[in-house]
């Protein structure tokens, strides 16, 4: 499905609309349509806005099933920014997924019986479009599968994850999740990027 409440003429994409029933809420970034995972809804513009404006940094999390077998030079490069579309990236935490996701995908990932896959963690602290599949495709390394597991808060608590959601559930946030996310439109404007950032 589109990560939009609003269904586009002609799509063969569904929308959220059809999935969750609450007026006035709409997605604080959006997933790829053949992406899966970690969506945070709002009827809060300007949390929306803080959540995606891309000088906040907030690191967001991706489990990344690629094509081949990734090798140090390929995470370094990941780890250490590349260029994508003329320009280039911010440096990543790029890390090999030991426990991936046991979930199947519907439909699932095309197979090839000659060619490995393996399980990236990747984490970003900006948000181009189609960024992660771009950058594991300039190490050789397509994404075959892409699911946003987390996505930090930059407060020093636990980032808000997949944990505890199966595919297709939603769930309201807990009160200090709620607390959280109002504190960060209080917080003053920082612009450090960067994996200390």
């Amino acid at each position: 499905m589109l990560s939009q409440f609003t269904a586009e003429p002609a799509s063969r994409w569904s929308s959220l609309a059809g999935f969750i029933a609450i007026p006035g809420v709409y997605a604080a970034g959006r997933l790829d349509a053949d992406s899966e995972g970690l969506l945070l809804l709002t009827s809060n513009g300007a949390l929306q806005q803080r959540l995606t404006d891309p000088r906040r940094g907030h690191w967001r999390r991706y489990w990344v099933q690629v094509e081949g077998t990734p090798r140090a030079s390929s995470l370094e490069a990941l780890r250490s920014g590349l260029i994508v579309q003329g320009k280039r990236t911010l440096p990543a935490r790029a890390a090999i997924l030991r426990d991936p996701p046991q979930t199947p995908r519907d439909p699932p990932v095309r197979h090839r019986l000659t060619v490995p896959t393996s399980w990236l963690q990747l984490e970003l602290c900006e948000g181009r479009n189609r960024q992660v599949r771009r950058m594991t495709a300039a190490v050789g390394l397509p994404t075959l599968r892409l699911i946003r597991s987390a996505i930090d808060l930059m407060d020093g608590e636990p980032a808000l994850s997949l944990s505890g959601l199966e595919p297709g559930q939603w769930r309201l946030p807990s009160e200090r999740e709620s607390k959280r996310l109002q504190a960060l439109l209080r917080r003053p404007e920082s612009h450090s990027l960067g994996p200390g950032g």
